[in-house]
């Protein structure tokens, strides 16, 4: 029987690495692009790039306006996201770097999913102290007044955090943060050190140090926080608990497919 003739192992590869570093660009372009440009990006030819966009627009992964020379991601792709969202397991994902960080530091451990209300508790893994305090999962964490919440608004979209800060506060305890322009100068702060704390400010005594996970894109996708009384997490943690807390959410975000540091959000 003859051989068909095709392309070798080698360049099917290839073919497949420029359609995915492709839809990754796209992705990132909001306006979408044309073929010079995302020739130059992917320093390859024009005529190259466009045999990929057509195959990647006969397919639905790319769209392209009537009377437009640029490229946009499709509803192919959009519904692909999605369905990945949906069956995205953070608390799997993070399940070895809660118990490193339990087991480091000895305070329970809570990883939250970004949502639109503040953080979501996915999971969490209790300390080995006598006396723990328990978040329990499922639990919508408060934007202005928990470690984990404040991540969560500090690098959300200005617009959401815009209604969050022009929102009425719960006031819980006599910390809670309880005007728009203290949030704001916390937001702020919690943005510049990569890493919020509550001390008191959702329930007396109790504290807990969150950092941001990020994805592969450098968007939030959750946080990483150790919770315990103020005796064992001061308002201003220790130097260990930081960088612990912080490379533990460094060590989620890299598994996410992060290869580099998000810049600080607007």
């Amino acid at each position: 029987m003859p051989r068909i003739a095709g392309p070798t192992r080698g360049e099917g590869l290839q073919a497949v690495s420029m359609a995915l570093d492709i839809l990754e660009f796209l992705a990132r372009q909001p306006g979408g692009v044309g073929v010079t440009d995302l020739s130059r990006a992917m320093q390859t030819s024009k005529s190259r790039v466009h045999r990929h966009l057509r195959t990647l627009l006969e397919q639905g992964y790319v769209t392209q306006p009537a009377g437009s020379e640029k490229y946009l991601i499709g509803s192919r792709l959009v519904t692909l996201g999605r369905i990945v969202a949906e069956a995205f397991d953070l608390a799997a994902i993070a399940r070895d770097a809660m118990r490193d960080l339990r087991d480091a530091l000895g305070q329970s451990v809570v990883v939250s999913r970004a949502a639109a209300e503040g953080a979501q508790v996915l999971a969490t893994l209790p300390s080995r102290e006598a006396i723990e305090i328990v978040v329990k999962p499922g639990s919508q964490l408060a934007s202005h007044c928990t470690a984990q919440g404040k991540i969560t608004l500090a690098y959300a979209e200005p617009e959401q955090r815009e209604r969050v800060l022009l929102s009425r506060f719960e006031i819980r305890t006599a910390h809670t943060i309880a005007s728009p322009a203290a949030l704001r100068a916390e937001l702020e702060r919690v943005r510049r050190r990569g890493w919020a704390v509550s001390p008191g400010e959702s329930v007396l005594g109790v504290n807990a140090l969150a950092a941001p996970i990020f994805d592969g894109s450098g968007a939030l996708a959750g946080t990483i926080a150790i919770v315990g009384s103020i005796q064992f997490i001061e308002a201003e943690p220790s130097p260990g608990q930081i960088r612990a807390v912080v490379e533990a959410a460094r060590r989620v975000s890299s598994l996410l497919g992060l290869q580099a540091s998000p810049a600080a959000a607007d």
